[in-house]
């Protein structure tokens, strides 16, 4: 396959060679391996997986968030009968990117039993962040009761609804947003700091810092060096990056802190974005000026030196949605795996590495499978998950890993 390389779309902007090799399992996309290591298939026959996680309480239990509102656990030999969490009453999953769409464990999780999620609502379709405990008598049960709401975040359209949600190694929680939906970003929205769409959201669930801005609710508190709190114009101080269309799973490296996210395009580029450790945010990708590297709609917009490019981009010759992954971090796959981001594609099945290497990334082909990959996750220990949402061979939804 043909190396693929970085355009330099701005002077002064640096040229990195993103070499995109076939793996030698390519051949047999059926193959239950990756990079030699078996998939267990964890969990078979569950509807339309949006997130796998775990609570970093040393129980080793996978949690599997499913779009329609339950969240599900395989406690190390089977999935629970009973969910962990049904709020399949108040969760929107009429449309192809609503539902219950993100879960991130309250990095304190052990003692406080504290954990949040993203999904749109019944009423209007809108994202709510909310705050669940689990219950007083069962580890393995959450207490429904218990929700407390952080935000609600008006979508103006159905799909672009992003749900992400991570701690970061700071304590904060970071969520991802998409742009509000329908084509080409007819709002701008991504580019508008007065709004919390097309962004990556940081804020406070411990309080301490400055009040509650645009996010619709008053129950957390600003980091006061997030990049625009008190800016010009009245921009959200929420907003940690902007100029995404529809972050779909962005992750940390639980090493160095680095900070990946996917992107996923328009009509004709995918992309990967990086903002190393240290970050103190503020970065524009551009969105919907750029679609990857490429003019998009560059009506109004800035020269391209006031944009951050990705690391990585892939045309639709190869997929069309992007999920992103995690930088490995276990033990099962080979050594020369470690550190490597792993992502794939939602449409081709593809499964990708990116590590950096010098002042660039090299990406490799390391899978073809015949999954439609939702989700990727991480377990306790740093070995890699991913999920098929289903609806092609094999036709239900499943959740693998890759487990020593």
């Amino acid at each position: 396959m043909t190396p693929l390389i970085r355009s330099a779309l701005a002077a002064g902007m640096p040229l990195l060679m993103v070499g995109l090799a076939q793996a030698a399992d390519q051949a047999h996309p059926a193959s239950d391996t990756l990079l030699g290591v078996h998939l267990v298939p964890i969990a078979v026959n569950v509807d339309h997986p949006s997130v796998i996680t775990h609570a970093g309480d040393g129980s080793g239990r996978i949690f599997i968030v499913l779009q329609d509102g339950k969240i599900v656990v395989w406690d190390g030999t089977q999935v629970l009968a009973t969910p962990f969490l049904d709020i399949d009453p108040i969760v929107n999953s009429s449309g192809q990117e609503q539902g219950l769409l993100g879960l991130a464990f309250h990095p304190d999780y052990e003692s406080n039993g504290y954990f949040y999620v993203d999904y749109t609502d019944t009423t209007g379709g809108d994202t709510i962040i909310a705050r669940y405990s689990v219950s007083a008598g069962n580890p393995n049960v959450a207490d429904p009761a218990s929700a407390l709401i952080l935000m609600e975040i008006d979508q103006p359209f159905a799909n672009h609804n992003g749900g992400q949600l991570q701690f970061g190694p700071d304590g904060y929680l970071y969520i991802g947003m998409g742009d509000g939906g329908s084509a080409g970003d007819p709002g701008n929205r991504a580019q508008d700091l007065t709004k919390p769409l097309g962004k990556i959201l940081r804020i406070d669930v411990n309080g301490g810092g400055v009040p509650a801005d645009c996010g619709g609710g008053s129950n957390y508190t600003i980091p006061a060096d997030n990049p625009f709190v008190d800016g010009p114009g009245g921009s959200c101080d929420e907003v940690w990056q902007y100029g995404l269309r529809n972050p779909w799973r962005f992750s940390f490296d639980r090493l160095t802190g680095d900070l990946f996210i996917a992107d996923v395009g328009q009509d004709t580029w995918e992309e990967i974005d990086f903002a190393p450790a240290g970050s103190t945010g503020g970065e524009n990708w551009g969105w919907r000026c750029y679609e990857g590297n490429h003019p998009f709609n560059t009506q109004g917009c800035a020269l391209p030196a006031n944009y951050d490019f990705p690391i990585f981009e892939y045309s639709h010759d190869l997929g069309c949605s992007v999920t992103g992954g995690y930088a490995y971090r276990g033990s099962a796959l080979p050594p020369g795996a470690q550190g490597a981001f792993v992502f794939g594609d939602y449409c081709s099945g593809r499964i990708w590495a990116a590590r950096h290497m010098g002042a660039g990334w090299t990406v490799q082909q390391v899978k073809d499978t015949q999954y439609s990959i939702s989700t990727f996750g991480e377990t306790e220990a740093g070995e890699l998950c991913f999920a098929h949402y289903g609806g092609l061979l094999p036709n239900t939804g499943r959740v693998v890993c890759a487990l020593p």
